[in-house]
């Protein structure tokens, strides 16, 4: 199958991460920042701000280029809610054939099928007999540039 894989073979409990952070309660500019910012820190606890069902919420890396018209690229890690029904739209992580793929979910007239968001990948048409189930919906996506 030519399709993005994720590169766990079991997603990552969110209860499994630490979810606190340091952040200025401040704009970031392009500019130089403000002496004053460095006084102003505060924690931030990311599961208030990204997650609605923190049980139900994973962690997976994407693998592969299929979904980068969406912003989603090789070697992220997005956030998969377990919880949220999915809806045509929305961008999923689906199981196709017992492996994982990240793709955005189209539904139309009892139809469905898996859109890659890279014009050099193929979508996912389910065949007869084909198992596909959706995992769960992406509801962010994190980037990790080299420091």
């Amino acid at each position: 199958m030519n399709h993005e894989l994720l590169s766990f073979d079991q997603p990552i409990p969110l209860s499994q991460v630490s979810t606190l952070v340091s952040v200025l309660p401040c704009r970031v500019a392009a500019g130089f920042p403000s002496p004053a910012d460095d006084h102003a820190v505060q924690r931030v606890d990311l599961m208030a701000q990204l997650i609605k069902h923190p049980q139900a919420t994973f962690l997976l890396r994407v693998r592969g280029e299929s979904m980068k018209d969406a912003g989603i690229f090789d070697n992220d890690v997005v956030l998969v809610d377990r919880a949220i029904t999915a809806r045509s739209g929305h961008i999923v992580i689906a199981m196709v054939d017992g492996e994982f793929v990240c793709k955005t979910l189209w539904q139309r007239c009892g139809r469905m099928k898996l859109k890659a968001a890279n014009v050099t990948f193929p979508d996912i048409n389910p065949a007869d007999g084909q198992t596909v189930e959706i995992w769960g919906v992406v509801v962010a996506s994190i980037k990790q540039f080299k420091a």
